[in-house]
């Protein structure tokens, strides 16, 4: 076994990038970036108003006072005139503030007669005005290469004003499921002794959210003619394998048994990991072999914990993990002699770890959206302690 740093150490060592490709901006959500996206312009461009209301002087406004309605401007249509002592532009959220005005009274404190407007008492002191360049300026790195471009991030690349991104070239990805015991998910009940094939479903949602596509999938028993065979049809179309189960070292485990004959080669053998120590790693025929336990929650701690930087490494960025510093709300149990990932759910006040640790729970799984790290042998922790953490 080898440590979980020194595995992620051999994931940017050994998984390389698959190379770029220029795609339009509405086909690039679920991507990752593979350059900078840096803004084309300032935002806003020139001082806007952030409320409806009137652009004035404020220095030549008073509360009670009718000064003289000059015209209106409204985001995308400025005036053109310019404002002066005793005049104001009816103005609307978004749009550029008139030459020579500098303040914009909201429309509640206004009160409009025909071709003029008073104001009432009150309506400072905010100006209600967004600077030129307040929300980023020309130049601005809005996006940085490797992000995976989701909600937020599409938001900041179309702020950046480009028709097109560069992004990495999307994984295509081939799961293979082992088990005699497995059977398709609504026809387990009816056949003694199977259970429902769950593990597919939770790496194939794994490998979409990290920006793949699965292209193959396939359920087969534990018999090793049938999964060498499995295993050079997904090699042929996918640039990165999953197999599921078979990773240990039983008689009926042939998880790497399987791509012998296709020239495997071991990147990480096992991990010192807790859930999920049979995880392994390795290349066949040029292209990544994941091998991931079989048990439920075996599988989707190890999917997180290696899916994520394996993907990164593929699209070109750092293969790393967003790990945060929580504090506890509920005890948390001592650790045994592997670096072990107890699942947790966030609560008022701190993490709480589930009560349901086992690796092959899946009611459990949904309770689940945090990973807590420990370290070997580490002793209890009380509520109040800070951990660990990454998102699972």
């Amino acid at each position: 076994m080898i440590p979980f740093a020194e595995a992620l150490a051999r994931i940017a060592d050994h998984v390389s990038p698959l190379g770029t490709e220029t795609v339009p901006l509405a086909e690039a959500s679920g991507r990752r970036l593979a350059c900078d996206l840096t803004a084309r312009r300032a935002a806003p461009r020139a001082p806007v108003s952030a409320m409806d209301g009137y652009a004035v002087i404020e220095a030549a406004t008073q509360p009670g006072r009718a000064i003289a309605v000059i015209g209106e401007a409204v985001a995308g249509r400025r005036f053109e005139g310019r404002v002066g002592e005793g005049e104001a532009v009816r103005i609307f959220t978004g749009a550029p503030m008139p030459e020579g005005s500098d303040y914009v009274i909201m429309q509640e404190y206004a009160t409009r007669t025909g071709d003029s407007v008073t104001f009432a008492e009150g309506y400072g002191p905010a100006g209600h005005v967004r600077a030129m360049g307040s929300d980023f300026d020309a130049g601005d790195v809005l996006v940085p290469a490797g992000t995976l471009l989701n909600a937020r991030a599409m938001i900041g690349a179309a702020a950046a004003d480009v028709a097109e991104v560069e992004v990495a070239v999307r994984p295509r990805v081939a799961i293979i499921g082992t088990g005699d015991e497995l059977a398709v998910p609504g026809s387990a009940h009816a056949v003694r002794d199977a259970i429902p094939e769950s593990v597919s479903y939770g790496v194939t949602a794994l490998v979409e959210e990290a920006g793949g596509c699965v292209v193959h999938r396939a359920k087969c028993p534990d018999d090793l003619d049938v999964l060498t065979r499995a295993a050079g049809e997904a090699l042929v179309c996918a640039d990165l394998v999953i197999v599921t189960g078979g990773a240990s070292v039983g008689d009926r485990d042939f998880a790497k048994p399987m791509f012998k004959p296709h020239g495997l080669s071991v990147i990480i053998p096992k991990v010192a990991i807790k859930p999920g120590k049979p995880v392994w790693l390795g290349k066949a025929r040029g292209k990544i072999v994941l091998g991931l336990p079989g048990n439920p929650t075996s599988a989707m701690v190890t999917g997180a914990l290696f899916l994520r930087p394996i993907f990164q490494a593929l699209g070109g960025a750092n293969a790393s993990h967003r790990w945060h510093s929580l504090p506890l709300a509920a005890p948390l149990k001592a650790t045994g002699g592997r670096e072990t990932f107890v699942r947790a759910r966030f609560d008022e006040g701190g993490l709480v770890p589930i009560g349901n640790q086992d690796s092959g729970a899946q009611a459990a799984l949904l309770e689940a959206d945090w990973l807590i790290r420990c370290p070997p042998d580490q002793a209890a922790l009380a509520p109040g302690s800070t951990v660990t953490a990454v998102s699972f």
